[in-house]
């Protein structure tokens, strides 16, 4: 990611720090999403990473967790495993069930989705749809589609959601802090079998599916959108 881009996400992070806090009337950005990820009726790939996950942070199929991994497409489906790891990220995302609203958000951003397939090595933690749903119904319907129109506010968002350098769960527990394109942190708890990520203010996500593999990241699909300290 280019410097300039990076200056103003951070730019961007700050108003749009000011603007949730302003729509949210004090409501916490913490609570459990309005639309609960169901159970999947079978997740296959719902066991720990496996231990052979690759260095530099790159997995493989066989290390992909979480209780929502069940919910992807099989096979070679749009979508599945097989479909996403020889894609890069962006694309790959955009076939993603879980990921549509983010899929959305990024392409009101003009150009984001190509930087995102250029970048070499990333991790990228994904709120799924219901992550959204939360924050709309936080913040209230007409701010939220003022978010997604608001080019400079919503690049800063997505922004503080990507790593620039490629880690696997365990790799990111290790760690203990990620520092963000948009220059923001993270913190990694939990373990490498259910790390946790929590943002600039406190609020805590956890992970549905992680270990994802595409060319040039290795995603995170988390149950809530990240916030920047204000």
């Amino acid at each position: 990611m280019n410097k300039p881009f990076r200056l103003a996400a951070a730019a961007a992070i700050a108003a749009l720090t000011v603007t949730l806090a302003a729509c949210s009337s004090g409501a916490s950005s913490s609570s459990t999403p309005s639309a609960a990820m169901p159970a999947p009726a079978s997740a296959p790939m719902s066991a720990a990473p496996a231990s052979g996950a690759m260095s530099a942070g790159v997995t493989t199929n066989a290390d992909v967790f979480g209780p929502a991994c069940g919910q992807l497409p099989q096979g070679d489906a749009p979508g599945s495993l097989n479909a996403m790891g020889p894609q890069p990220v962006a694309t790959a995302a955009s076939t993603n069930p879980l990921l549509s609203t983010l899929v959305t958000a990024v392409g009101k951003v003009p150009g984001l989705a190509d930087t995102l397939n250029q970048q070499k090595a990333i991790t990228v933690f994904a709120p799924y749809n219901g992550a959204f749903d939360a924050v709309k119904s936080q913040i209230g319907a007409p701010a939220f589609n003022k978010l997604l129109a608001n080019q400079q506010q919503l690049s800063g968002l997505l922004s503080y959601h990507v790593v620039p350098q490629r880690y696997d769960a365990q790799g990111l527990v290790a760690a203990g802090t990620t520092t963000e394109l948009s220059g923001g942190t993270l913190k990694i708890g939990g373990t490498a079998q259910a790390p946790t990520i929590t943002d600039g203010k406190g609020n805590t996500a956890n992970v549905l599916c992680g270990n994802i593999p595409t060319s040039n990241a290795t995603v995170f699909v988390i149950d809530k959108v990240l916030m920047p300290a204000s």
